[in-house]
């Protein structure tokens, strides 16, 4: 694909992880790499949880995304390795598995059916009785009727891997530039690599939408570890929520899936998310409320990426709509996108999310 001729061969809009991601694996290939972004790590991560969750997030009738999951997932522990020699620090990455559970006896059926489909695809999940499940996790409420543990399903503090990301492209070569792109016709490179999330919609004309998420921050009296150690993923009374334990103290309670497109938190979200969270975990009312925060995630008509050559403009590649698998997909995306960057040809993993299957007339 590199076959005009210019000064930088990579230019990339976007500085979340998958952005930086390709930045870090083209330079890391010899190319001349510039990095766009008018505030790098503002983004979607900003306020992602960082579940690497290929089996508690497949989901009915999403079977080419679970394949992409799971491959992504699988290049997690050499990509975190890689990373961290690179970038020369660490990032939470944590492999201790996650509990998906039930409160109540329609909960736990909800979660049932769910990982029922999961087993059915071949997917590491187990189901566990409530002994099991609080010799694991001693903080879950007595009431939890039940759940399933997906050893495989890990976790990583999305804005500490922007920072090591950032720093591991630099190394490389790579160059950030923080200002905005209105229009790709603006950028002299080779190639163009559009990782904008919400703003790539603006950018290629593809259909990518703003769903918006509100998430929490709490952290544990006095700074000690949070009192559990798995990511706990499940349903109270209805209400579906996460917890995310982190080893600064730190739990991440999340979230909301709404289509919109403010950023603004509100009291009716915050109220469910901690009670849900309350009611699975008790501990949690004595810890601090730190941090509340709202996001856009970039989604599709179908919820799957938007990942491979623009249709119409040669020399452009989309790398988006990851929606709420950006952190987990990150590996795969800048792996299979640097190789096409290089070869113009793209991996048969990408076929089901290529652009041209949503395309409309690009607007420069």
């Amino acid at each position: 694909m590199l076959t005009a001729e210019g000064d930088v061969d990579v230019a990339v809009v976007g500085a979340g992880p998958v952005g930086l991601a390709v930045a870090w694996r083209c330079a890391a290939r010899g190319l001349r790499v510039v990095v766009h972004d008018p505030a790098p790590g503002s983004g979607a991560s900003h306020v992602a949880a960082g579940m690497l969750s290929p089996v508690a997030e497949a989901y009915f009738g999403e079977h080419e995304l679970t394949g992409l999951l799971a491959a992504s997932a699988a290049r997690w522990p050499g990509f975190a390795a890689e990373l961290a020699e690179a970038a020369g620090t660490t990032f939470g990455y944590r492999t201790d598995g996650t509990l998906v559970v039930g409160l109540t006896g329609d909960d736990l059926a909800q979660a049932r059916r769910l990982w029922s489909y999961q087993q059915g695809l071949g997917l590491p999940i187990t189901p566990l009785r409530p002994s099991q499940l609080r010799d694991r996790e001693p903080a879950l409420a007595p009431r939890v009727r039940g759940g399933a543990i997906a050893p495989g399903d890990h976790q990583v503090d999305p804005r500490r891997l922007v920072a090591a990301l950032r720093v591991a492209a630099e190394r490389a070569g790579a160059t950030l530039v923080t200002g905005a792109v209105d229009q790709l016709s603006d950028l002299a490179a080779r190639v163009t690599v559009v990782a904008a999330g919400c703003h790539a919609a603006a950018l290629t004309g593809l259909p990518i939408r703003p769903v918006k998420g509100q998430i929490l921050r709490l952290r544990a009296p006095g700074g000690a570890p949070p009192g559990f150690r798995h990511v706990i993923r499940g349903y109270a009374d209805g209400e579906p929520v996460y917890l995310v334990p982190r080893d600064s103290g730190e739990v991440v309670v999340g979230a909301t899936v709404e289509e919109r497109s403010d950023t603004q938190v509100t009291a009716g979200a915050v109220l469910r998310l901690l009670r849900a969270a309350v009611e699975l975990v008790p501990e949690l009312t004595e810890y601090d409320l730190v941090e509340t925060a709202a996001g856009l995630r970039p989604g599709t008509p179908d919820n799957a990426p938007l990942i491979g050559a623009l249709p119409g403009r040669p020399g452009v590649i989309a790398a988006t709509g990851h929606h709420r698998h950006g952190i987990v997909l990150t590996p795969v995306t800048a792996d299979l996108v640097a190789e096409l960057v290089v070869t113009g040809v793209a991996d048969a993993l990408l076929a089901p999310f290529a652009p041209e299957r949503f395309a409309r007339p690009s607007r420069g």
